[in-house]
């Protein structure tokens, strides 16, 4: 079942100068994440607007839970969670009086917001915080609290803006912990991002957007196979640089590229581990050591510079 179904979404702004969505459509499976990976500007948070109600596009549609989204938005936002970019959560409340705030406004009543509120703080890991002002939290205390708030009606689908912009490396782990604890009790997620790593860990499949359209959509590792396989790296003695290519290639059966400068010869081959077995044992025949080999995949940032001519994080 989709639980997340866009279809043919425009959306223009400055009097259609400026087309944010040109024809976007994707669909997400239920309990499953799909992470929607591209630079600022690509159309993430305009698709997200969208999806969560706060914004009418020009055309298409869409549906969330099987709710028209545009027809009967209230009933879409019964369904749903949304943490945005930035911790949408009151700085001079306490934690604990945010969530409880956010219980209220959901219309669980004050038992419910209590006993709610206490249960999320506890799985945030922000129960000794939970009386301090959110002004005295850190960047990853902010976000878990804002991913808190937006879990409180325990949504079936949750939208995660890219969730982790902003947190040291620590703080970005702690939040993919949070994440995929939430897809194991069975909340379909789709998340934005500009982060090619976490678009690898943590969703199922990923949609690649630029310009406002989906440009390319698979798991991380069919995406990867479509501008190849594994490349062989090695590093040798200057000295031996001509002889080695020579071996390669006739392993390979492709071309090798050399790298001079580094002393370096590159080639794609399509036997992963044998190939690099084989290399090596050939190389060691003649008397030749290699001074640095390795097998690489291509990877995420590959994959999109294959496919738009720039690097995920530039902005547009």
């Amino acid at each position: 079942m989709k639980a997340v179904v866009a279809e043919n979404l425009v959306k223009t702004y400055n009097n259609g100068k400026v087309r944010a969505l040109d024809g976007l459509s994707l669909d997400v499976e239920q309990g499953t994440v799909l992470g929607i990976l591209g630079p600022n500007g690509a159309g993430k948070t305009t698709t997200v607007r969208i999806l969560a109600t706060l914004l009418k596009p020009d055309s298409g549609k869409a549906t969330v839970g099987g709710i028209d989204v545009l027809s009967k938005p209230d009933e879409v936002r019964k369904v749903i969670g949304l943490s945005g970019q930035y911790a949408a959560v009151d700085e001079i409340l306490t934690g604990y009086d945010n969530l409880v705030m956010f219980g209220k406004l959901y219309h669980l009543g004050a038992k419910s917001s209590i006993k709610r509120a206490e249960e999320l703080l506890e799985r945030f890991n922000l129960t000794e915080a939970a009386k301090r002002p959110i002004k005295t939290y850190s960047g990853g205390m902010r976000r878990r609290l804002d991913l808190a708030a937006s879990l409180i009606v325990k949504p079936k689908v949750l939208f995660l803006d890219e969730p982790t912009t902003g947190l040291d490396p620590r703080g970005r782990q702690d939040m993919w912990g949070v994440i995929k604890e939430l897809v194991q009790d069975g909340t379909t997620l789709l998340l934005t991002t500009q982060y090619l790593e976490e678009a690898d860990h943590l969703a199922n499949e990923i949609a690649v957007i630029d310009t406002g359209k989906v440009i390319a959509r698979g798991t991380a590792d069919e995406l990867k196979r479509r501008i190849g396989g594994e490349h062989l790296e090695i590093v040798v003695e200057a000295r031996d640089l001509v002889r080695s290519k020579s071996i390669i290639e006739e392993i390979v059966n492709v071309k090798a590229e050399v790298d001079e400068s580094l002393n370096s010869i590159s080639a794609p081959v399509s036997t992963g581990t044998a190939a690099l077995v084989e290399v090596i044992n050939s190389l060691s025949a003649v008397g030749i050591n290699p001074l640095d080999i390795a097998l690489k995949r291509p990877s995420l940032d590959d994959v999109f510079l294959a496919l738009t001519g720039h690097k995920a994080e530039e902005s547009k």
